[in-house]
């Protein structure tokens, strides 16, 4: 069974390249264009892991996390944040629960070797 991977940015050239760059990889990926897509994709599929964007219109990235982590069907799935916002956020995202942090622009080798090494360890 493929590993699935959802993907949740407002961008369509973000959602695109790291659509593009998962696939590649071998990784089911489903792509969610706001945050309340997300929710109801990861409610739905439940999936190995969530990249998603902070800043997102409407519920933005930590909204979703909040929501993920207070429902006990999606309460174990690793998170990883995708932002722009480089080291401003790091910080607070870490403290927050999330996973990983992985700034934007990134290079397609460290989105690929943090996604890796989230995947090495059970999430279900």
């Amino acid at each position: 069974m493929a590993i699935t991977i959802l993907i949740a940015d407002d961008h369509d050239d973000n959602r695109e390249l790291m659509q593009i760059l998962l696939s590649a990889a071998g990784y089911d990926v489903r792509e969610a264009r706001n945050g309340s897509e997300c929710l109801a994709l990861a409610r739905e599929h439940l999936p190995d892991l969530i990249l998603m964007d902070l800043s997102m219109p409407g519920l933005d990235g930590w909204g979703v996390f909040r929501e993920l982590k207070a429902d006990p069907r999606t309460l174990e799935i690793p998170c990883m944040a995708v932002t722009a916002h480089a080291d401003l956020d790091r910080g607070e995202a870490l403290k927050t629960g999330f996973n990983a942090y992985v700034s934007k622009p990134f290079s397609s080798e460290d989105l690929l070797e943090t996604v890796a090494s989230l995947l090495v360890t059970p999430s279900k």
